[in-house]
């Protein structure tokens, strides 16, 4: 693939320069722009952050093609990353130069060098989880912990059904499945994701890319179903999600990538609940409360993510190729 960046712009020389990703228009891959930006400055209650590691999530590439949510243009995409605080504002008392921390968000945009953030948009990354690690938390681990607990209303011993349970948010979802009780299934297309799929904790890893895999999920629960499925790409599995899920059961629907057609008299046999979700529709007090278990999880030690990719900075065009790419294994993740 052939990347496309903009020339670096001049600016005066007392001005200082970070290096940024931006995105001038909408479109493909190759409208990402590495150029100079001036520094942020911390207002009296925020804090400037020098990113060490940056996230990139498939939202990423969506907004940029202008087909998810208003962006204002030009703008610096990215929503997840972490690092140590650069400068911190006159009224800061919290947090010093130095603290490590990730984001969950920010005023700015991830993919450059430093991010201006409120201080809700901070939280702690403990010594033992690496930048990189930290840049996989926000979308990734909120995502499922509210597909799970908030939208899904899991309960230990349940059946949990989670699809695509390789990719950066299937690995956080089982993580935090594993760690509440849950019996849990996760499919992947390779047998490199399958592994990875078991040692994050799922009872039982299955090939989705294999004849018959839906009837092994009827096997392993005894012909009664998952009580909860997490989908990833509800255009090609929501009419079979009805098919498999328990009487009374829930689907989440965390990812879609077209339109479909489906028998909605599959809902009614089963009494069945479907729940669409999107992180950026989390009210404060539940966003609050995704961010202490976060932390608490890390603290713990059973949340622990999981690195697929790195690029440097320079080349989140290609990250933005392979986060679509089928076989996801683990976050990609940009170092900047």
């Amino acid at each position: 693939m052939q990347h496309t960046f903009g020339r670096r712009c001049r600016l005066p020389y007392e001005v200082s320069l970070m290096r940024a990703i931006q995105v001038p228009q909408f479109g493909g891959p190759e409208v990402l722009k590495l150029v100079d930006l001036a520094d942020p400055q911390p207002g009296p209650q925020q804090v400037v952050v020098r990113l060490h590691a940056i996230g990139v999530n498939p939202v990423d590439t969506y907004i940029r093609s202008g087909i998810y949510g208003e962006r204002p243009l030009p703008y610096v995409p990215g929503t997840d990353a972490a690092g140590e605080i650069l400068q911190v504002g006159s009224e800061v008392s919290t947090w010093k130069v130095g603290d490590r921390c990730y984001l969950n968000g920010s005023l700015t945009g991830t993919y450059a060098q430093q991010a201006l953030c409120n201080l809700n948009q901070i939280q702690p990354l403990p010594e033992k989880i690496t930048y990189q690690q930290g840049a996989a938390l926000y979308v990734p681990y909120s995502t499922a912990y509210r597909a799970l607990f908030q939208r899904g209303a899991a309960r230990p011993g349940q059946w949990v059904l989670i699809h695509g349970a390789s990719g950066g948010v299937g690995l956080a979802a089982t993580q935090w499945a594993r760690a509440h009780g849950l019996q849990i299934i996760g499919t992947a297309g390779t047998e490199e994701g399958l592994r990875s799929v078991r040692e994050q904790g799922a009872h039982h890893a299955i090939n989705h890319r294999q004849e018959g895999y839906r009837q092994q999920i009827g096997e392993l629960t005894r012909g009664q179903g998952p009580d909860l499925i997490l989908e990833m790409l509800a255009n090609v599995n929501l009419q079979h999600d009805l098919d498999l899920l328990a009487k009374y059961g829930t689907i989440v629907v965390i990812g879609n990538r077209g339109s479909l057609e489906f028998n909605p008299r599959a809902t009614m046999g089963k009494d069945a609940n479907i729940h669409g979700m999107s992180l950026f529709n989390t009210p404060s007090p539940q966003m609050e409360e995704i961010q202490a278990a976060i932390v608490a999880g890390l603290q713990a030690g059973f949340l622990n993510p999981v690195i697929g990719q790195e690029f440097p900075l320079e080349e989140a065009a290609a990250a933005h190729a392979a986060v679509l790419e089928p076989g996801a294994l683990g976050k990609i993740v940009l170092i900047s």
